[in-house]
């Protein structure tokens, strides 16, 4: 039996079957013989329909069974049409920023060749207080606040310095480990460089604000739902066939939307797991989701451990705990009580208590920012397989009075801190960056594919012409059984808690679909009483 979608037409996966052999109105006869008494003869039976009931079986008629799959298809159908219609434009510019975010380091290493990397390789680094006083001579307006060691023999040492003029962020100059020789300095955030701090501030915000970290939020909430939501569809047209490679491969010899919708569908499933991955990863640093997650975290003690700077038998001032980049953190224009110079004068000896406890690679060294606490000496490297060890030094005699072992890490941490590391392109290197680049393109191909079968669905008669396709029925909620129903309430209710801004979203649109129902019912009724009179 042949279904109909939405559109008027039957599916494209599926054909009109024959009608079966024709059976002749009456049957033949010998022109040599006598006419045959036709009411005589035995009626031709009906050629019986595939899915047709057995006529002949002992089992009594029943009424048909509900149809809850088709209901559940139908309204993931109108659920992903709309997402995607509306939600698509959020997602492509996400897509178009991460793009451009992806290759960062890349782009600094091309922008910042100066500040980044020495004339010549010497054959042993000097000591870090020299690399330190050598920056704070060059811009004596600042006081000292962290300093990081290169990642390559090639590389540049940071020292980073708070600037009252700055704010929240900072000067970072950055000197040749072998000379001494300042090779520039550039206003950062985090670490990052200005035009790192410019990308990432388009991809979060738009340059908005807080206000622009609501499309960020919109992005991250609808794609999963709307990812999930084309899967169920797809395997749903596919159902029939159990060859994979009608799931995983776009049809090429069909024609049309047909052939529009296996591109469509065929990329979706490959691009799926990435899809997943970005959407979760995204929300949990998004400003409501992300709140919703940090309380999670505390109710279940997987926040990532704080290093205790305080030192022993000395009562730990308020907020004298830090993380890796506890450096970062403005003390003002004059620091404290200890002057710059003095403050950099111990490191060369926290540093060597650091190596000593394990701590290699490079490193962010932070000296003290309250009377009794310690320095803090934590590993930067980001790259799998990480090593984000952390110890604190008292100053006095070079001891590690206490760490924090990344194994010592709980679970979700671990995976939170490794997710984020991966979703900006750290974790595996330039393979980590080929792959977001893949996902941002195949995102915008999916999408685009998405609108052009919008398009390819339009009528195309005289007079029913339109620019692009009808929308999927409305009420399809009314075909699902009552207890199916409030499953799906229930469970609508439960993440729109937990994501806030599909929430909000998700009830505008509702709102908006019911209100747009019902001026075309008044404008049919009105239609309708005007031909009758």
């Amino acid at each position: 039996m042949t279904t109909i979608d939405q559109t008027g037409h039957p599916p494209d996966d599926q054909s009109v079957p024959p009608a079966g052999p024709a059976v002749p109105s009456e049957p033949p006869t010998d022109p040599a013989t006598p006419p045959t008494d036709l009411a005589a003869l035995p009626a031709v039976p009906e050629p019986r329909q595939p899915d047709a009931p057995d006529a002949s079986a002992s089992d009594p008629p029943t009424s048909a069974p509900a149809p809850t799959s088709g209901g559940v298809r139908l309204l993931v159908l109108r659920l992903h049409f709309y997402a995607g219609v509306l939600v698509a434009p959020f997602l492509v510019v996400a897509a178009l920023t991460g793009l451009a975010y992806t290759f960062t380091p890349q782009l600094d290493r091309l922008v910042y060749a100066d500040e980044f990397h020495v004339d010549q390789v010497g054959a042993a680094p000097r000591p870090l207080s020299e690399q330190i006083d050598a920056a704070l001579a060059a811009h004596p307006e600042g006081t000292f606040a962290s300093v990081l060691t290169g990642d390559a023999p090639d590389r540049t040492t940071r020292v980073v310095l708070n600037v009252p003029d700055l704010g929240e962020k900072q000067r970072t100059v950055y000197v040749d480990p072998y000379t001494n020789r300042v090779q520039g300095a550039l206003t950062t955030w985090w670490g990052s460089t200005p035009l790192t701090t410019w990308l990432d501030d388009l991809h979060r915000n738009l340059h908005l604000g807080a206000l622009g970290r609501h499309y960020s939020e919109v992005a991250a909430s609808w794609l999963w739902v709307v990812s999930l939501g084309g899967l169920v569809l797809w395997l749903g047209r596919r159902r029939r066939s159990r060859r994979m490679r009608r799931v995983l491969l776009p049809d090429l010899a069909a024609r049309g939307r047909r052939r529009t919708m296996s591109w469509h569908g065929s990329l979706g499933v490959w691009l799926l797991v990435g899809l997943l991955f970005l959407s979760a990863t995204g929300l949990t640093w998004s400003r409501y989701a992300g709140a919703h997650f940090a309380t999670a975290l505390d109710a279940t003690d997987s926040h990532t451990p704080d290093l205790d700077i305080a030192l022993p038998q000395t009562a730990a001032p308020a907020g004298a705990t830090g993380g890796a980049h506890q450096g970062h953190t403005t003390t003002g224009a004059g620091g404290t009580a200890e002057t710059s110079a003095a403050r950099a004068g111990g490191v060369d000896r926290v540093a060597a208590a650091a190596r000593g406890a394990g701590l290699h690679g490079p490193v962010e060294i932070t000296p003290p920012t309250e009377a009794g606490t310690g320095w803090s000496v934590a590993q930067t490297d980001r790259r799998w397989p990480v090593r984000l060890d952390q110890v604190a030094v008292d100053p006095a005699d070079g001891h590690v009075v206490r760490e924090v072992r990344w194994t010592d890490w709980p679970l979700l941490a671990k995976l939170t801190k490794l997710g984020v590391a991966a979703h900006m392109g750290l974790l595996f290197g330039l393979v980590n960056q080929i792959l977001l680049a893949g996902l941002a393109i195949g995102l915008i191909c999916v999408i685009v594919w998405g609108y052009r079968m919008w398009w390819q669905r339009r009528p195309t008669r005289a007079d029913r012409s339109a620019v692009v396709g009808p929308a999927p029925a409305r009420g399809t909620w009314r075909r699902l059984p009552r207890p199916t129903l409030v499953a799906v309430i229930l469970l609508t209710a439960a993440v729109g808690w937990a994501l806030p801004v599909l929430g909000v979203t998700l009830a505008a649109f509702l709102a908006f679909d019911a209100a747009a129902g019902l001026i075309r019912a008044r404008r049919r009724q009105q239609t309708g009483n005007a031909s009758a009179a």
